[in-house]
Formats: structure tokens, C-alpha cells, sequence
């Protein structure tokens, strides 16, 4: 149970919100089916009902609905995708079945899900509270759900995809996970690693002063920056907008352990937006249409948001193509050119690491605005990876030589990472309070065995 004050406050104020929100939806409603069915002494008109004030309106809900000046139309679509996830009994009217017919009325829409057993609102739905059987309201109604009305553009409120041949009106109303948690818990909604969204976020502690690169990659990583701070901005005061591809697209290429995925993280967390490493083990798939599938889940959830999609080891999926005839090769050539496509159309960032770039396909290669080198660190870069590893010699016996050791053992600063976590475990397992050279030179063989290298 959450005891932050500052929590409960906004759960309240947001119950508060939604509850005054919902009392309009019931007379609306109420007032659709008494004109609908032409029940003589009841109102007529649904717009008689006002919505809630919200002008002084603390809640995250009523923010949102004055950030985007939702008018009666959207409020009315945006409570009933709310309902089924805050007051499912407020639908069961639309349950009244045709006794003509011995079932429920086609133009109430909604059905219901596997599980729940409320009515889970649809296009159609939203069309029969708002218009009644008036066409011309209709079609205007259903220019809530372009792709460009804010719903979409703004990540509130979808249509769920519907089978073919069916009504686009029979789609189902999803309301955004994001714009969901905000409204109700207070909280904002970071998607899970799972099946279905094969990527997980990453954070670190770290700043930038611990990163150890070249000068040269700095002034590459410097653009990105520039890019994630005013990106669009840029585009517009030199007229490039209309030419350029939305989003920025980059390739981080070099050795293991010389701090690629390090840097993405860093790039997010100084643009203050999330970075999810894609994990490309679960987006490949056997079954034909499965990597497709699977890769949309990630790009859908990710296209209104501003976060840096990191696709680690990525010569699994974006190598090069092959000229085969059969049918696996022509669907794995399917799949790049879909990536292709959502990579392209993606409005953020996205970073591809690889060891070699001459693995990558050149098609995707020549849509990157750049492609950074990430090499072994030089000797002075050693000396100040270690330094971070242990400043101001902490832990370290007077034996420990680092320039010594930054000099003779060329190592990535990953690596240099797991000869001190072992000389730290070997110190502690053997009851000493410093590390010791042979400690680390210990270290460094293992990860020298690891390598294949010669000791």
C-alpha cells in the first residue's frame, strides 16, 4: 500500500475527477436512449447535459483534459473507453436487448471480452451516444479516430486493428496504458520486459565523466545530443523539415565493452526520456509473421513517446540479406524491409551496436545520419578507466602499479570492469582489506583466457 501523501492525494483527486465525469456520462446516456427509443416526457437532447467543470480542477485527469481542450465530443468518447476500467457497471444499459429479434441492438456496438464480463465499448458504440441514427453526425463523430486527432497523435485513445472485412466502427476503444495509470493511479506507465514487448529499459548510475571515449566519438555523441534537445527545432529554422526523415538514426560499431550501450543509456538520461534495449533472442522468430508481430508491439508502444529504442548486437537481425531463392530467404528479406520501414518512419531515436559495421545490411547503413566507431581505449584512456574504477587508489595496496597496468594490458573498459570485480572478490574471499597487483593481473588473464588472446 503506497503512504506517500502526495500519492494518496493525487489517487483522490483523481477519483474525485473521474466520478463527476462519470455522473455526466449516466445522464448523457440516459438522455441518448430516451430520445432513441422516443420515450415521451424525457429529455431529448444529450448536450443539455454540460460536462464537469474542470477550470479548478486539481486532478492529472482534468490536467489533461485542459492540456488538450477536449470538447464534448472527445470527453464523452475518452470517459467510455475509461469506463471498463474504472466503472464497468455504468455500460450495462447498453446489455437491453431487442425483444424483436432476442438479442442484444446492433448500433449499441460493444461486445463482450473473455474474461471480463461487462461491455467492452467499441467505434460504435461512441457513434450511437454521440449521433443516434443521424449519418451526417456519424461521419463527423468518426473524425475522432483519425491518425492525426490528437487521440492518436498525443498516445490517449486507439482503435483496436479489426479483422478483415469488418466495419472499421466495430474496433474496439483502447485507451493508452500511459494516458490510463496517469488518470487513475497518479502514476505514469513504464512497460514490462514480457513476450509480447521483448524490451526492457535501462538506467545506470553513471555520468558521463565516467565514460572514457575519444575525442572524435565525443564530437559524434554531441550531435545526437543536440538532435534529442532540439532536433525538430533545427529541422525548422534551416527549411529541412518537409525533406528529412522524422527521427535520428545512428550505428554504434566497435569492439565489446568500449561503452556503446553505456553511451545510450547516458544519452537518455541526459535528455531525461527512457532507453529500452531491444532484445533481439525474443523478436526472432520461426513462424512466419512472428517477427513482424512482435517488432510492431515495440515500435507502437514506443512511436508517441520520446524514448531512444537501443537494439544491442544487432547483426542478428539487421545483417545483410541474402540473394537465396526459397522461401525462407525471401521472408527473412521481408522482415529487414519492414524494419526498414518502422525504423525510418520512427519520429525518435534509434541506436544499432554492432562489433563490425561491414555486418550490417547497407541498406540500413546508408539511412543512419551517422555511424560512431567506439575502439579499444589508447593507453591514457586505460589509465582513466582505472582511476574511475578506483579513485584516489581506493582499496588498492601500494604494490598496484596502474600505469603499468594501463600501459601493458589492452583492454576494453567492460572488460577492465570484470578484472576489478575480481580482484574485489578474490581480496575478500582471502580476509584482506586492500586489492593487490597480483589480484588484478589475475583478473586480467582471465579475461585475456575469455578473449582467446595469448597471456
Amino acid at each position: 500500500m503506497d503512504t506517500n501523501p502526495d500519492s494518496r492525494a493525487a489517487l483522490a483527486a483523481n477519483a474525485r475527477s473521474l466520478e463527476r465525469e462519470i455522473a455526466w456520462f449516466g445522464k448523457v446516456m440516459e438522455t441518448r436512449f430516451h430520445a432513441y427509443f422516443m420515450h415521451e416526457g424525457g429529455p431529448h437532447d444529450i448536450h443539455a447535459h454540460a460536462p464537469p467543470d474542470i477550470a479548478d480542477d486539481p486532478s492529472l485527469f482534468a490536467a489533461a483534459l485542459r492540456e488538450h481542450a477536449l470538447g464534448f465530443d472527445a470527453r464523452l468518447v475518452l470517459i467510455l473507453a475509461l469506463l471498463p476500467h474504472v466503472r464497468p457497471q455504468a455500460l450495462d444499459l447498453l446489455f437491453t436487448q431487442n425483444k424483436n429479434i432476442e438479442r442484444s441492438y446492433t448500433e449499441f456496438g460493444g461486445y463482450k471480452g473473455k474474461q471480463h464480463g461487462g461491455i467492452l465499448p467499441t467505434c460504435e458504440t461512441a457513434l450511437f451516444l454521440l449521433a443516434g441514427d443521424d449519418l451526417a453526425r456519424r461521419f463527423e463523430i468518426m473524425q475522432l479516430f483519425d491518425p492525426e486527432h490528437l487521440f492518436t497523435r498525443q498516445a490517449i485513445l486507439s482503435l483496436a486493428t479489426v479483422e478483415a472485412g469488418e466495419p472499421a466502427a466495430s474496433a474496439l476503444l483502447q485507451v493508452e496504458s500511459d494516458f490510463l495509470d496517469a488518470c487513475t493511479s497518479g502514476r505514469m506507465h513504464k512497460p514490462n520486459y514480457s513476450s509480447g514487448f521483448p524490451a526492457r529499459r535501462i538506467t545506470t548510475r553513471l555520468q558521463w565523466h565516467d565514460l572514457v571515449l575519444a575525442p572524435e566519438v565525443h564530437e559524434e555523441i554531441d550531435a545526437i545530443k543536440l538532435w534529442l534537445a532540439e532536433g525538430i527545432g533545427v529541422m525548422r529554422r534551416w527549411g529541412l523539415e518537409r525533406n528529412v526523415k522524422p527521427g535520428y538514426r545512428s550505428l554504434f560499431y566497435g569492439p565489446p565493452g568500449t561503452g556503446k550501450t553505456l553511451t545510450a543509456t547516458l544519452l537518455g538520461k541526459e535528455a531525461q526520456v527512457d532507453v529500452y534495449r531491444i532484445d533481439l533472442s525474443k523478436i526472432v522468430s520461426k513462424y512466419i509473421g512472428e517477427t513482424e508481430k512482435n517488432m510492431a508491439n515495440v515500435f507502437d508502444q514506443a512511436q508517441h513517446k520520446n524514448w531512444i529504442l537501443f537494439f544491442d548486437e544487432a547483426d542478428a537481425l539487421f545483417g545483410k540479406r541474402t540473394e537465396g531463392s526459397s522461401s525462407n530467404d525471401r521472408h527473412a528479406n521481408q522482415e529487414v524491409a519492414y524494419l526498414l520501414q518502422r525504423i525510418e518512419d520512427f519520429p525518435g531515436v534509434v541506436i544499432l551496436a554492432s562489433n563490425l559495421k561491414d555486418n550490417i545490411d547497407d541498406a540500413f547503413s546508408r539511412r543512419f545520419q551517422s555511424a560512431i566507431y567506439f575502439p579499444l581505449p589508447d593507453g591514457l584512456q586505460r589509465r582513466r578507466l582505472w582511476e574511475n574504477l578506483f579513485p584516489g587508489r581506493r582499496h588498492l595496496a601500494e604494490d598496484v602499479d596502474l600505469d603499468r597496468l594501463a600501459e601493458d594490458n589492452i583492454l576494453a573498459g567492460g572488460a577492465l570492469l570484470n578484472v576489478a570485480s575480481h580482484a574485489a572478490m578474490r581480496a575478500e574471499r582471502e580476509g584482506r582489506k586492500t586489492i593487490c597487483q597480483d589480484d588484478l593481473l589475475r583478473g586480467i588473464r582471465k579475461e585475456f583466457i575469455k578473449e582467446g588472446r595469448a597471456i
